[in-house]
């Protein structure tokens, strides 16, 4: 079901930074997908590839897929499950686009409407998810924060023995910048993230509010290689 749910988005959409759907097919028990080509691979395998990786650097990606979400939110989708597992790179060029990818748990949502059901990845969701007060465009801007907090200093900001700790602490907010890990961040980075990391939806920056903010068009020049390799490497334990 989920992938005839992502073919049903991917059919609608065109974006350089969203793979791209080729073609599908379906034999009498499997269903296949023909999509880009995305030879860079995963966003931080890639980075530790390239051996280089800054603030400004990943300024420019969280742009990228900031510009990506803002296209998905103006056609009424909300992704629901963006994590950097689901971000890969279309070539190993310097220049090469960031792109979107895993529509599975995409939805269409109309104006007025509020999602129910709870998914996403334990340490990307939203508290407002795991509240069941209802939910909607928000959480991916919720999503963006974690996704940028892990760039800037290579671990997750809720983290646990289980589920059910990382669930709490995300309910609670409870958060903190690790002063040997953030004191060489700029201060409008850390901005950037406590902004999209706000409980409440309505206070949440938006898509267009995050790409307004100075942190893009103005990032710090900090080396961020071993926050890269860190987050690259706890991945790799698992």
């Amino acid at each position: 079901q989920s992938l005839r749910n992502e073919i049903e988005v991917l059919k609608r959409i065109n974006h350089k930074n969203i793979i791209g759907l080729k073609d599908f097919f379906e034999t009498e028990s499997r269903l296949y997908l023909v999509c880009d080509l995305a030879e860079g691979g995963e966003l931080f395998e890639a980075l530790i590839d390239k051996g280089f990786f800054n603030e400004k650097v990943a300024a420019q990606l969280v742009k990228q897929l900031l510009e990506a979400i803002l296209y998905l939110h103006s056609k009424d989708i909300v992704h629901r499950d963006l994590k950097p597992e689901n971000l890969l790179f279309d070539s190993k060029s310097e220049d090469a686009n960031l792109m979107i990818t895993d529509f599975g748990l995409s939805k269409y949502i109309e104006e007025n409407d509020i999602l129910k059901t709870a998914c996403g990845t334990p340490g990307y969701v939203a508290p407002e998810v795991l509240m069941k007060t209802g939910y909607g465009k928000p959480v991916d801007m919720w999503s963006m924060g974690v996704i940028t907090y892990v760039m800037l200093c290579g671990y997750m900001p809720f983290y646990g023995n289980d589920a059910a700790e990382i669930f709490k602490k995300i309910i609670k907010n409870e958060k903190e910048f690790e002063k040997e890990d953030w004191s060489e961040i700029s201060s409008s980075a850390r901005d950037f993230v406590e902004k999209l990391l706000v409980t409440d939806p309505k206070e949440r920056m938006t898509c267009a509010e995050a790409l307004n903010h100075p942190w893009l068009s103005n990032p710090g020049e900090t080396d961020l290689m071993k926050s890269a390799q860190k987050y690259f490497n706890a991945k790799k334990a698992l």
